[in-house]
């Protein structure tokens, strides 16, 4: 089943942003009915959309710690599969789309990083972490994927970029380039500063690319798991800056560590008077007379 364009029902929307807290679990179950709880919420309150933080179930690492980092999240990736089912099958029960949070991933022998929009009329996406970090690189030989995409969906058109792909406004501009209105951005950053450059990257590709910016991250801390040590987060949501918005460009934004969730009402067709009417109009007034930005592999 292919998802309708956003039609006049879906010009205004509702994100529900889950800021999690990352603690030791028994096993999958246990997971499954904490993400659950958050799922069950934001489909009460009407949410269009829910966002879960980068590496949501990494507290399933726990049993393989001793083994060294490389093992734990190669053995984690073997949840994937169920994780991937789990997520599926509430989007459709909930009617909710789900930013899945991401998950690792093997392909042949490459280990990568994925986050999944789990559409609610059952249809799946997949977008891999570009740029792994130099720890995600280091510790779990990690891989950048090679895919970028606007994804549509029945209430918008929108982009995943995870955490440290952010800090790099040429994919958020790529994704504009496609008619991106809301981009999601799961995050996991165990230090103030990890997550203030996640923070102000998120929020100056808000302003620059004249589209909604919804940030989910993780709090807590996970003993003994190697590279998941301590999370440091404020999810929010962030909005363009202009007449027609909140003059911090901010939306709403969670407390900083504390497990808890975000509701926000987004309206697309500020979006759409904002590029032809703004008092600066940062994506119609580029100078590519003089520059210009290519993608130079497999983009869908």
């Amino acid at each position: 089943m292919t998802p309708s364009a956003p039609g006049p029902h879906a010009r205004r929307i509702r994100v529900g942003v889950v800021q999690l807290a990352m603690r030791p679990m028994s096993g999958p179950e246990e997971f499954f009915e904490h993400a659950s709880f958050f799922l069950e919420a934001m489909a009460g309150y009407g949410a269009d959309f829910v966002c879960f933080p980068e590496y949501v179930n990494a507290p399933l690492m726990a049993p393989w710690k001793t083994e060294g980092a490389t093992a734990a999240i190669r053995n984690l990736a073997e949840l994937t599969a169920p994780t991937l089912d789990f997520f599926s099958r509430e989007a459709v029960a909930r009617r909710i789309n789900i930013i899945t949070g991401s998950l690792p991933v093997i392909e042949g022998d490459r280990l990568y990083n994925a986050v999944y929009l789990c559409r609610r009329d059952g249809t799946m996406e997949e977008q891999r972490k570009i740029h792994a970090t130099p720890s995600e690189e280091s510790e779990w030989q990690m891989s950048g994927g090679d895919r970028l995409r606007v994804f549509e969906t029945d209430s918008g058109k929108i982009g995943i970029l995870i955490c440290y792909d952010v800090e790099f406004p040429e994919l958020g501009r790529l994704l504009a380039d496609e008619g991106l209105q809301i981009l999601f951005v799961p995050f996991c950053t165990d230090t103030a500063s990890g997550f203030h450059r996640v923070r102000y990257c998120a929020q100056a590709r808000a302003i620059e690319n004249e589209c909604y910016v919804v940030a989910a991250g993780s709090v807590g801390n996970l003993p003994g798991v190697a590279n998941m040590d301590f999370q440091f987060a404020r999810s929010a949501v962030f909005s363009p800056s202009d007449y027609d918005f909140p003059e911090n460009a901010i939306v709403t934004e969670a407390p900083a560590g504390l497990e808890t969730a975000l509701i926000a009402d987004l309206d697309l067709k500020r979006l759409e008077i904002l590029h032809h009417r703004g008092s600066v109009r940062n994506l119609r007034q580029r100078r590519t007379d003089l520059y210009d930005l290519n993608w130079r592999k497999g983009s869908e």
